[in-house]
C-alpha cells in the first residue's frame, strides 16, 4: 500500500523514491493527476539533477485541446516497495503521477486537507 496526504489545496499528495542514473535515491512528494495519462512528469531541473537518460519526444493533447510536444525520459523508482523503470515526461510543474503508474491499483482519498490518501493494489479478476 502507498499512502500520502491532502494538502491545504485539496491536491492528494504520495511520496516517491526516484533513483538518478548513479543509484541514488531521492524521495519527492508528487500530486495525484487523475486527467494525466501518462506515468510520472518531473521538472526540466529534477530531470537534470537526476541526470536521467533521455528517450524520447512525446506528443499530448491538453485539456484546452492543444498539442504540446515533451522530452521523455526514463528513470527508476521505488513503487509500493518495489523498484520500477518508466518513462517520465517533462513538464514546467509540480511532479505528477498519472494513471498509467496507478493501473492496477485502487485509489481512496478522504477530500479535506489533511485527509489520507491510500493506494492499494487490486488482484486482477
Amino acid at each position: 500500500m502507498i499512502t500520502g496526504r491532502v494538502n491545504a489545496d485539496f491536491e492528494p499528495i504520495i511520496p516517491l523514491s526516484i533513483y538518478d542514473v548513479n543509484g541514488k535515491m531521492y524521495t519527492q512528494e508528487a500530486i495525484i493527476d487523475t486527467g494525466f495519462n501518462g506515468w510520472l512528469s518531473l521538472s526540466p531541473d529534477l530531470i537534470n539533477q537526476l541526470n536521467l537518460i533521455w528517450k524520447r519526444r512525446g506528443r499530448a493533447l491538453l485539456g484546452d485541446g492543444s498539442e504540446c510536444i515533451f522530452n521523455v525520459y526514463e528513470a527508476v523508482i521505488l513503487w509500493d516497495g518495489s523498484p520500477l523503470r518508466i518513462p517520465i515526461d517533462e513538464a514546467d510543474s509540480e511532479p505528477l503521477v498519472g494513471m498509467s503508474l496507478m493501473e492496477g491499483y485502487q485509489l481512496i482519498v478522504q477530500v479535506f486537507e489533511g485527509g489520507k490518501v491510500e493506494l492499494h493494489k487490486v488482484n486482477a479478476v
